[in-house]
Formats: C-alpha cells, structure tokens, sequence
C-alpha cells in the first residue's frame, strides 16, 4: 500500500517499509549522495561534512552510494561519516559494476564527468570475481565491515554499447551467483538494480531475480511512461522501488533556465517546456515544484523511498520542508486533466 500521513516528516524518516520478501526495511526518505561526487561542481570537504551532519541531525537514517560517484570520492565522503555514528541507527547500500584502479598517466587523467572527485579509472565488471572484488574495495575505501543491500549498477546499453550483451551474460552467468552467496550468507540483506533508462527497467530488471530496484528516471512528476509497464512489472512480481532521482537529476529542483539538468544533461526545450506547464499550475494552487515532485513517487503502492540528492545543508533542510507542505487533491486533479501527469498515475491523499 502507498503511504499514509504524507505530510508528517517524522512519520517519512522513522517509517520503515520492508524490501521486497526479505527481512530488510529501509525508510520512507534517504540520501541519495552522488553530488558528493562533485558531479555538477567541486563540494569542498566542510561543506561535504556539514550536509551529511545536517541530514543525521535531521533524522535521515538511510544513505545511498556508489563506487562511480566521484570515481571513490563518495564512498570515502560517506563512510568517513557514517564511521562515527552507532552501525544500528543507519541503513547503508551500494553498487557493483565497476572496479577502481590507479590511471596509466595521472598527471592527464581525465575524470569527467566528475567536476571533481578522484583520480581513479573504472573497469566495468558484471563477473563474479568482478563484483566479489567491487564489493570488497568498497568496503575498504567506506572502512565500514557491512552494508545492508548491494545493487547492481548501470547495465544499460545506453552506456555499454556494443559490450553490453557481455556485461549482461557475465551478470546473469556468474555475478548474480555472487549477489546470492552474499546474501545467503547473511552479508547483505536485498539484492537490487540501479536503473537509468525505461528500457533497463523494462527489459533488464526482468532477466534477473532481484529484490528491489533504484530507478533513477523512468519514474518522476515529470514522467510516467514505466507506469504501465516496468512498474507494473515490479508490482506483479513484488520487487519494491527506490527513486532515486525525484527531481529528474536537477530541474525539478531548481525549475527551468539555461543550466537546467534533466537526465544529467542540459535540458532540453521540451523538457523545459514541460517544466514551465507544471510551474505554472503549481503557483495555480500555490504549491512548490519540489514539494510536488518529492511527494508524487511516494503514492505509487511499488515505491518504499525517495532518496534525493543535496549538496549542502540548506539543500537538506529545503528537502524535508518540502514533504512536510500540504499539496491540496485539487492540485493532482489539475495535473491530470492538463495531461501533465499520467490519468492513472497514483498521487498523494492529504495526510
């Protein structure tokens, strides 16, 4: 069932929602840590410090990372943290895919599409002896002996290209075997996907016995396409969903403009043009785009969190401002029958 009390913070940050069929249950609200990575600018290591101080001190419980952010620099930024506080009192997941390795030339490494981060190449690795060895250097860069889940990260071929229907072979052939040794072992607790792209979370997720997937994209206040189909697929078959991009990687946040992110990128006209069609409904019934668009993915019954992103403190404290706001039913309503959104799409009840 989709959440209730949508508009009581501390009902979002304590809520726990088991993953999918396993003994795991994660919080309603997360932080999902990628811009620590320095993705769209540098973030010096006081201001990287004082946001994961702020989100603890706020009640954030569930933090997300990945090898890929900052090439390491997010793995490092993270545990330093988390390192201090009691291992009981948070939820920690990670990915695999990727294994880091010292560059031929350092002095020209080139580190995009990090502004930033560390200087470490990465070898794609959907093996088993792949994945055992991503699991354990990501231990090693965190210095924390646990993580909760592990997911695997980026199989699409939007990425991979021509390599991709190796990549996919070597998960199904040998590194799913990986993922289910750690967790009948009781290292982990859920096996997941981390999913850009409609396609992966319609054809990849699939292929694979997963327990949950953290979908980046195909499922936002900006696009509902995997409604009725990847989404509906993890409904049928129980697997749970995390959203990991609410704000469709930046524009819902920070509205329309010529820097405006959508999908990592530059936006596009159409996107923007959309954008400015919800704008204009949301000061209609006087409600905030990021209010809207962190509360919407939390009705849909499949989705268990939301972990969006923040670069600094305020970014923090404006997150958790926004779900506490009251988005009226006429709000919805007005959405779908301007055909911004899904007629179907599920949307919040007031709390």
């Amino acid at each position: 069932m989709a959440f209730a009390g949508y508009f009581d913070v501390t009902n979002l940050l304590s809520h726990r929602r088991r993953v999918g069929n396993t003994s795991l249950q994660l919080p309603a609200f997360g932080f999902g840590t990628a811009h620590l990575g320095e993705l769209y600018g540098k973030v010096d290591e006081e201001d990287a410090r004082t946001t994961l101080d702020t989100a603890w001190k706020l009640g954030i419980r569930y933090y997300d990372t990945a090898p890929w952010y900052g090439r390491g620099l997010c793995d490092h930024r993270v545990g330093g943290f988390l390192r201090t506080k009691p291992r009981s009192e948070f939820y920690l997941t990670t990915k695999l895919g990727r294994t880091l390795h010292r560059p031929k030339n350092p002095p020209t490494f080139d580190r995009s599409p990090w502004v930033g981060g560390l200087n470490f190449d990465v070898k794609f690795d959907y093996s088993y002896d792949g994945f055992m060895r991503s699991y354990e250097q990501a231990l090693q860069r965190m210095g924390i002996d646990t993580v909760d889940a592990l997911l695997v990260h980026d199989l699409d071929e939007s990425i991979h290209g021509e390599r991709y229907q190796d990549h996919l072979a070597a998960l199904v052939e040998s590194g799913m075997r990986a993922l289910q040794e750690l967790k009948s072992s009781g290292d982990i607790k859920a096996i997941g996907m981390g999913i850009n792209t409609g396609h992966a979370l319609n054809a990849i997720a699939p292929s694979v016995e997963l327990d949950f997937v953290l979908v980046a994209m195909p499922y936002t206040l900006l696009d509902q396409a995997s409604l009725h189909t990847g989404m509906a697929a993890c409904a049928a078959r129980g697997i749970s969903v995390i959203i990991g991009a609410p704000f469709a990687s930046g524009i819902l946040a920070t509205g329309p403009g010529a820097n405006a992110k959508y999908d990592y990128a530059v936006a596009s006209v159409e996107v923007q043009a959309k954008v400015r069609a919800l704008q204009a409904t949301c000061r209609e019934h006087e409600v905030s785009l990021p209010a809207a668009a962190l509360q919407f993915p939390l009705a849909h019954p499949s989705v268990l969190s939301i972990i969006p992103g923040a670069t600094n403190p305020s970014e923090i404290a404006q997150n958790i401002a926004a779900l506490s706001s009251t988005i009226p039913e006429a709000f919805w309503a007005a959405l779908k029958s301007q055909g911004l959104i899904d007629p179907v799409a599920p949307t919040p009840a007031p709390g």
